[in-house]
């Protein structure tokens, strides 16, 4: 019930208690009366109540649990003349208790009673207290005519008990003011003095945790539990855990008080610096586990983010939880402080040794090693050697170009590959499976060399030249400026072109043709070859010349 919706009446107390009194004495007497009948088929008991007068009874008011009744024709029994011919056992048994009640009365002591109001009046309310009726008064109820009070437990204090007319009056409004009285003193002793003060934890809810401090209830929410910021109360307290708290506010219209267990403690963040450091080593609890990363308790009521990527050198991370549990205890570096933020970031990983340097330690360019297929991408495969990994590129899959990474691997395949790069500062490694293969380029250079003159197909146009296929499906450039006396535009696939070897590199898979030094060539050839004719000519001249002076 909310005080806004209290209502106070200005009423004779006094004549509304007497005509209440009036009420009882002219319809709910207690007499003594002589059962003459009992009818089963209706189910009702005829009373003789004196005076030539029979009233009615509901047999089911004298039957025991099991349907049997407990009186027979001719037993006296009390009842309550309820009037129109109706009396009742059960209300007598009310009136005896209630008339007990009122002879063991002390007036010295306090009575506080809880009971369910059963009845409404023009005066007031019944409230109904272990088969006992008391009466309260509507200006003592503190209950508002816009709700139904009919079933509803209440709480009140004796103020009046009248032994000669068997009147008990209670009061719910002198409990509340009193609760408000003592609330108000409580508040604002904690709101004048602002000094922590021990509360017991009544219940933990999802947003924030009731305390008791000094009779009454305030709310620590969620947000006030920790400097670390909003915390689930259920993971760091349990209900009857007593705890430091500081009086926040005091709502008086809807009597919420409340609370805060950060502000009664240290602020760790006004002093940070003193505390932890850049490269400091500590030892955290792990409190949170999430897909891109884990929270972790530091103690002093610091809270700090371990990053998915910061806990294992291995960057296939799926989740945190393959690597860690709630709870456990781990040793971690600090890599940030951001006093702004109120935030810390710390590595796990930067304490474990480096698989690169293991790697170096172990292996040298040109070393010939298996690994396991980890992922395939559009530029490669990553191959997984031991704890590292490095990158068959596909121009390093296959002397084949038309062989790549995603054609010729799949993931979880072992393969042997030869280390051709170690990049220890980058952590990069760069593979090679075709490097374990005969280049066909070398193959080739075995009876070819520069100056040998080949012809090739067509394979494909570049701004920068002429890629034609040779024998034994090797490769080779001819770069635009050695294409003469051939135009580039007149050039189409398929077709067959007759050049001179100018470059050749088995290592590299490099060949390069010129047309242009073909033509250059076959010029020197034939002017050599003509040379060579004259010579003979001369000679046989001179031989000639020779004989004839002899």
């Amino acid at each position: 019930m909310k005080f806004e919706d209290i209502e106070i009446e200005e009423v004779d107390f006094e004549a509304m208690l007497e005509e209440s009194f009036k009420k009882s004495e002219s319809k709910s007497d207690l007499v003594e009366g002589t059962i003459v009948k009992i009818d089963e088929k209706d189910n009702l008991a005829v009373v003789d109540i004196g005076g030539g007068r029979d009233a009615n009874l509901n047999l089911d008011e004298i039957k025991d649990e099991e349907g049997n009744n407990l009186y027979n024709v001719g037993d006296t029994i009390k009842v309550v003349n309820q009037g129109r011919g109706r009396v009742s056992y059960k209300a007598a048994k009310a009136r005896e208790a209630l008339n007990e009640f009122i002879e063991e009365y002390d007036e010295e002591q306090e009575y506080i009673i809880e009971g369910v109001v059963t009845k409404k009046n023009k005066g007031g309310y019944v409230v109904e207290v272990d088969g006992l009726e008391f009466f309260m008064p509507r200006t003592l109820s503190y209950l508002s005519s816009k709700i139904d009070p009919i079933g509803k437990k209440i709480k009140a204090v004796i103020v009046k008990v009248d032994k000669d007319k068997g009147s008990v009056v209670v009061s719910r409004k002198e409990l509340i003011e009193r609760d408000k009285a003592k609330t108000d003193e409580i508040v604002g002793k904690l709101l004048e003095e602002k000094e922590p003060v021990v509360g017991t934890i009544k219940k933990i809810t999802s947003y924030g945790m009731f305390v008791d401090v000094g009779g009454i209830d305030g709310l620590v929410h969620y947000s006030q539990i920790s400097h670390k910021g909003p915390v689930n109360p259920s993971k760091y307290f349990e209900e009857g855990d007593e705890v430091n708290v500081v009086a926040l506010d005091y709502d008086k219209k809807k009597r919420h008080l409340s609370l805060s267990i950060k502000d009664a403690n240290p602020d760790p963040w006004e002093d940070i610096d003193a505390i932890i450091g850049v490269g400091d080593t500590v030892t955290a609890t792990v409190s949170n586990i999430e897909p891109y990363g884990v929270f972790v308790d530091l103690g002093e009521d610091l809270e700090a983010f371990l990053h998915v990527s910061e806990i294992s050198w291995d960057k296939n991370v799926k989740h945190p939880k393959d690597y860690l549990t709630n709870g456990e205890e781990i040793n971690v570096e600090v890599i940030e402080i951001d006093k702004e933020g109120r935030r810390l970031r710390v590595s796990l990983k930067n304490l474990l040794p480096k698989p690169m340097d293991a790697f170096t330690a172990e292996h040298r360019v040109g070393d010939v090693v298996t690994g396991t297929v980890t992922s395939i991408t559009d530029f490669g495969a990553f191959v997984k050697v031991g704890a590292v990994e490095g990158l068959l590129h596909n121009q390093e899959v296959s002397w084949d170009k038309s062989k790549n990474a995603k054609s010729e691997l799949n993931v979880g395949d072992e393969v042997e590959v030869k280390i051709i790069k170690i990049d220890k500062d980058a952590g990069k490694i760069s593979l090679s499976k075709k490097a374990l293969e005969d280049s066909p380029v070398k193959a080739f250079a075995q009876n070819h060399k520069n100056g040998s003159i080949v012809t090739g197909t067509v394979k494909d146009k570049k701004d920068f030249g002429v890629f034609i296929q040779l024998e034994d499906n090797v490769d080779a450039l001819i770069r635009t400026e050695d294409l003469h006396p051939l135009k580039f535009d007149e050039i189409e696939k398929g077709q067959e072109i007759k050049g001179v070897i100018s470059f050749i590199d088995p290592n590299s898979d490099r060949i390069r043709v010129s047309v242009k030094r073909l033509e250059r060539q076959e010029e020197r050839e034939a002017m050599e070859q003509l040379n060579l004719d004259q010579d003979d000519s001369m000679t046989l001249g001179d031989a000639f010349g020779d004989i004839l002076k002899k």
